[in-house]
C-alpha cells in the first residue's frame, strides 16, 4: 500500500491522502493497489487493497465510495449507505471520508479554511464542463473561504480532443473572463485540440470565485510507475484522492 499526502496549506486537523499504484495486492493489469471494484480486478483484491489503505490512514469508517458515472450529482457524504452513483461527495461531520477514483480524470479535493467541510470530486471532462465543481463550491459556507487541491490527472500534452469538448466548456462558460480562460487551455492539434484539464478547472474555480488553488503538476499518462491511466493501458486499475477533518 502506497500513498502521498498533498501539498498544500490545509488546516491542521484536514487530511487527505492520494494512493499510488504499488504496494497493493492486485495482479495485472491492474498491479498493484487497484482501489476500483468496477474494473473487472478481483473483488477480494480490490477489497484488501481498501482495508488496507483504511488502516494505513487510520481511519475510523470505511470511505463512501462512490459509483462514479462522469455526471454531476455530488452527494452528502454522512449520509451514503453503499456505493452511490454519484461524482462527487461533502462532509460537514468529522472522520467521515470523502473520496474519488480516478485513471486520467481530475480529482479535485476541496475543505475550508475553518477545517469544518471537505469533498471530493470526479471531474472527467464531462462532468467538469457541466458544472460539477460549481455545484460542489456551493455547498460550502462561504466561497472565500475554500482551498482546492488539484490531484493527478492527464497532461496537456496526453489529453487530445475533438472540438465537441472545447465547445461543451465554452456553451457552459459562467462569463466572458471564464470563456478566455478555456480558449487558452485548448490548444490546436491538427484537426483535434490538445485540452489543459487542469487549466479548465482552475478557470471553473475562478468564475465560482475561489483563488486559492493548488497541485496539478502532474501527468498520469506519462507517470506510468505511480499512477493508472485508462487512455495509456486501456484495462487498469484507479488510484483514490481522500479527504476527511478530526474533530476541531
Amino acid at each position: 500500500m502506497s500513498f502521498f499526502i498533498p501539498d498544500w496549506p490545509a488546516p491542521d486537523n484536514v487530511r487527505s491522502a492520494i494512493t499510488l499504484r504499488t504496494g497493493g495486492c492486485s495482479k495485472a493489469p491492474f498491479n498493484e493497489n487497484n482501489i476500483a471494484l468496477h474494473v473487472g480486478d478481483t473483488k477480494a483484491d480490490v477489497l484488501a487493497n481498501r482495508d488496507a489503505l483504511k488502516t494505513m490512514l487510520n481511519l475510523p469508517k470505511t470511505p463512501v465510495w462512490l459509483d462514479q458515472v462522469h455526471g454531476t450529482e455530488v452527494i452528502y457524504a454522512p449520509d451514503a449507505r453503499g456505493a452511490t452513483s454519484a461524482d462527487g461527495s461533502y462532509s460537514d461531520q468529522a472522520r467521515v471520508a470523502c473520496a474519488v477514483m480516478s485513471a486520467d480524470c481530475l480529482p479535485v479535493l476541496l475543505c475550508d479554511h475553518s477545517g469544518t467541510q471537505v469533498a471530493a470530486v470526479h471531474a472527467g471532462w464531462r462532468g467538469l464542463a457541466s458544472g460539477i465543481l460549481r455545484k460542489t463550491v456551493s455547498q460550502f459556507s462561504a466561497t472565500k473561504n475554500i482551498l482546492v487541491y488539484l490531484g493527478p490527472a492527464i497532461g496537456h500534452q496526453a489529453f487530445e480532443v475533438g472540438v465537441d469538448v472545447r465547445d461543451a466548456f465554452l456553451s457552459n462558460a459562467q462569463n466572458r473572463v471564464q470563456q478566455d480562460a478555456i480558449k487558452n487551455a485548448f490548444t490546436r492539434s491538427k484537426a483535434k485540440y490538445l485540452a489543459d484539464i487542469y487549466a479548465l478547472a482552475r478557470a471553473e474555480l475562478a468564475a465560482c470565485g475561489v483563488s486559492a488553488v493548488y497541485g496539478g503538476e502532474f501527468c498520469t499518462v506519462n507517470d506510468s510507475e505511480r499512477f493508472f491511466s485508462y487512455r495509456r493501458d486501456g484495462e487498469t486499475g484507479r488510484n483514490a484522492s481522500l479527504i476527511w477533518f478530526d474533530g476541531v
